[in-house]
């Protein structure tokens, strides 16, 4: 490759990072096709990577790799549409890219095209993987790795759920505020659901699932700046913040798992939790609390230990039941009764466990049992604790948190 060649590849990997997302979005908000928009922009960047090493790298790549899609897009439009109205109907596209790309700047269409993917007639399952896609460009095989379906498969409920919101005329806007709440709830589940899959490869062994992290708090970052004045925005990503600081933390030098209270918080990103302790001020600011603000601060009070050298507990039990009043769930439950075995003693904690025992989806659960081990080990209850451990270790995929239980559940056997 010569360096004409190398220049022009350069330049629009560096259009793709940047600008992907605002100009699929910017597409598909006039037709709401959301797969013609993709099919447009890759002809416009294979176009690019053919011209530019022989015409320059344009001044303005974001704005050329537009026009070039456009005219694939009024393309498809002329082979659909004939007659008067047909020709009128092009007329009107083209002016009005033409007037776009030479006297504005190109509008950031990327939030409506997120609350597009999470709209309530998108399966929920496939809201995340659709943004990630969408938003930020990941094709099919790189979503079905993050989370663990196959290829085919994921390319299939993808291809659905465009067609979803072509045929069903899903709207690209930003909610009124009477409907924000429960439409921005979506919005930031996809988001949250997005870092959770990368943030459950700790150890950063699986390149594709760490990153999905990175851009799930990219994608937190885009929402807070684009609705700044939502508290639960300033939550969300001050609680991704607060997880990614403790990164480094989460694995000993040989791989080991490392709980929270015996993790070094040395290695604990300062700047992350700074910044995450501003965001959550700025949301309690708002005077409005809801359940990232809420889970957040759970973060901060654990974080306060590289301060005071403890956690303060009370306050950890005080949050959750809030978080219960508000958003109750069973892993809500679970953190709860951890809290309370911390700050009225392990019967008590095991009680809270035993009130939610019945809920079948803590079945195959695996931080359920480990807690009903963790406390029935400290009340020297061997056998039920060795029960629980032992379905703990049955329900675990990380060879490295199934070591440490391991290494729990024959520490009871011994005593």
């Amino acid at each position: 490759m010569d360096d004409r060649s190398e220049i022009a590849r350069a330049a629009a990997e560096a259009a793709a990072r940047r600008s992907y997302g605002k100009l699929v979005a910017y597409l598909a908000a006039r037709t709401r096709d959301v797969a013609g928009a993709e099919d447009a922009l890759a002809e416009a960047f294979a176009a690019a990577l053919e011209r530019w090493p022989r015409d320059g790298v344009p001044e303005r790549p974001e704005a050329w790799l537009l026009a070039v899609a456009r005219r694939r897009d009024v393309d498809a439009v002329r082979r659909r549409l004939t007659g008067e109205a047909a020709r009128d109907h092009l007329r009107l596209i083209a002016e009005e890219a033409e007037a776009r790309m030479t006297n504005e700047e190109l509008p950031d269409e990327r939030l409506r095209l997120m609350f597009a993917c999470a709209h309530p007639a998108i399966e929920p399952g496939v809201r995340a993987p659709l943004m990630l896609q969408a938003v930020l460009g990941f094709d099919a095989a790189t979503i079905a790795s993050a989370f663990l379906v196959s290829p085919t498969a994921m390319g299939q409920r993808l291809v659905r759920a465009k067609s979803r919101i072509h045929e069903a005329g899903i709207p690209f806007r930003v909610p009124e505020r009477a409907e924000l709440g429960e439409r921005l709830d979506a919005v930031l589940e996809a988001i949250y659901a997005t870092f959770a899959e990368g943030w459950s490869d700790p150890a950063g062994t699986e390149t594709r699932r760490r990153n999905l992290a990175t851009e799930g708090i990219w994608l937190g970052r885009l929402v807070a700046s684009l609705i700044p004045e939502e508290p639960e925005t300033l939550g969300l990503l001050a609680l991704m913040l607060f997880a990614e600081a403790r990164r480094a933390a989460r694995r000993g030098h040989d791989g080991d798992f490392v709980p929270l209270d015996e993790q070094d918080t040395a290695l604990w990103d300062e700047a992350l939790i700074e910044e995450a302790e501003g965001l959550l001020r700025r949301a309690a600011a708002k005077g409005i609390i809801g359940r990232y603000q809420l889970e957040a601060a759970v973060q901060s009070a654990h974080t306060a230990r590289r301060r005071g050298g403890a956690t303060d507990w009370t306050a950890i039990r005080q949050l959750y039941d809030a978080l219960m009043a508000i958003a109750a769930s069973p892993v809500v439950a679970i953190n709860r009764a951890v809290a309370i075995a911390e700050t009225e003693g392990a019967i008590e904690g095991l009680a809270a466990l035993d009130e939610i025992g019945s809920d079948r989806r803590l079945a195959g659960y695996q931080p359920y049992w480990a807690a009903r081990a963790e406390l029935a080990a400290r009340l020297g209850m061997a056998a039920e604790a060795a029960e629980a451990y032992d379905q703990a270790i049955g329900l675990e995929r990380d060879p490295a948190l199934r070591r440490f239980l391991l290494d729990k559940r024959a520490r009871v056997a011994r005593a």
